[in-house]
């Protein structure tokens, strides 16, 4: 459920810290990217050593390193957070964070954080009863911090009461069933896509390969969408420059058309939708060189053959409850085409591009599409961002799955 999920964890100077190992522990185990925070108090009762190899980033606490100046942004960490946790939480900290004091990383990006914010307060039983902690917490909710309830039992002063911080599985417990109903009203929730993206390469010698121009741009962009719509994601990404991918994606890397083959039709059974965006190669050399091939003057013959059609191959396979869209790059005859193969692949959906569009196609950030149906009802978009063209791409699925 917290596959790719950022939490940034902010620790204060409390007893209590030593229990937050083992929340940033349970953390990762199921799948988050975990970001600590710690206080210079926190130092004194967990070490970052510690904290850092479980959660497997280095910790922050300052806002810069004085040997070279890196700074510590709190306001990215603000933005990278999908939510943020500050366990403990002291009773010094609380009366800070309801005051707007910002006099420490932790607590400049606790002001700068956009995301939800859960406190687990942690401190004596008559610091937590005291009127000036009772107003502070009062104060924290109202501007819309969850506050994660103290246990009663045994505290470290000796004295037993209501103080000691939630236990870690409690906590856990909390930060999931929160992303749980958050991803419950998605429109893909439950929904598992295989979405291929991207050219292929196909190899001519070592060093020299057949390929086009693809940058891969619309098939991520529909990644993403996809997993912001709340589906299990797989993407088959061919060879692309460092384009970012939602961490909780599940991108398989390959190179030449049969690799991109190979994974599509071994995933597809087990997916409710594939959308094939990828400029898959047509042809692929029918032998490949184990040398360099030397330039002569007589010139250079390329036999080509013709790789596998993965949108075919898995209209062969697409059983009745499954969803199958490709993509077709016209230059002439463009809706005529289009019909011809959707219908020709067993296609449930096809979404038409032109190279004779300005700004659409190849290496644009933006494109101009045209949905087209397996019942022949057509539906025609402006130029738009990639990303805005994904949704609209996303939304027409959803309905078609209803």
């Amino acid at each position: 459920m917290l596959k790719g999920k950022h939490i940034l964890v902010g620790i204060t100077g409390g007893i209590a810290a030593y229990k937050t190992a083992t929340i940033i522990r349970l953390l990762v185990k199921e799948g988050a990217d975990v970001k600590v925070i710690m206080t210079s108090h926190a130092k004194e009762f967990i070490t970052p050593l510690t904290i850092a190899t479980l959660s497997r980033n280095p910790v922050l606490s300052e806002f810069y390193n004085p040997e070279n100046g890196d700074w510590n942004s709190h306001v990215d960490l603000g933005l990278w957070a999908d939510l943020f946790l500050i366990a403990p939480a002291t009773a010094n900290s609380l009366a800070k964070m309801a005051n707007g004091i910002a006099d420490n990383l932790l607590l400049t990006s606790y002001l700068s954080a956009r995301c939800p914010v859960f406190v687990a307060p942690s401190m004596d039983l008559d610091m937590l009863k005291h009127p000036a902690t009772i107003i502070n917490i009062e104060t924290l909710k109202a501007f819309g911090n969850s506050i994660l309830e103290p246990a009663t039992g045994e505290l470290a002063s000796g004295l037993s009461g209501k103080g000691r911080m939630a236990e870690p599985e409690e906590i856990v417990k909390e930060i999931t069933n929160f992303f749980q109903k958050k991803k419950g009203n998605k429109p893909l929730n439950g929904k598992h896509l295989l979405i291929n993206a991207g050219p292929t390469r196909e190899p001519l010698d070592p060093v020299r390969f057949i390929s086009n121009f693809s940058s891969g741009k619309m098939g991520i962009a529909l990644a993403d969408a996809a997993f912001e719509y709340g589906a299990e994601v797989d993407l088959v990404l061919g060879p692309v420059s460092s384009l970012p991918v939602n961490s909780g994606i599940n991108v398989i890397n390959v190179t030449s058309a049969a690799s991109m083959a190979s994974e599509c039709i071994s995933r597809f059974p087990e997916c409710d939708v594939a959308i094939l965006s990828a400029a898959v190669a047509d042809f692929t050399p029918e032998t490949t060189s184990s040398i360099k091939i030397k330039k002569d003057n007589s010139g250079l013959t390329i036999k080509l053959k013709p790789t596998a059609d993965i949108a075919a191959e898995l209209g062969k396979i697409k059983k009745p409850v499954q969803l199958l869209a490709g993509f077709a790059l016209e230059t002439n005859n463009e809706l005529e085409n289009a019909k011809e193969k959707l219908a020709r692949k067993n296609l449930d959906l096809i979404v038409l591009n032109s190279l004779n569009e300005k700004g659409a196609g190849f290496e644009y950030s933006t494109n101009r599409v045209t949905l087209i149906d397996r019942n022949n009802n057509i539906d025609k978009f402006e130029l738009k961002s990639k990303d805005e063209v994904a949704r609209d791409i996303l939304d027409k699925i959803v309905l078609m799955l209803q």
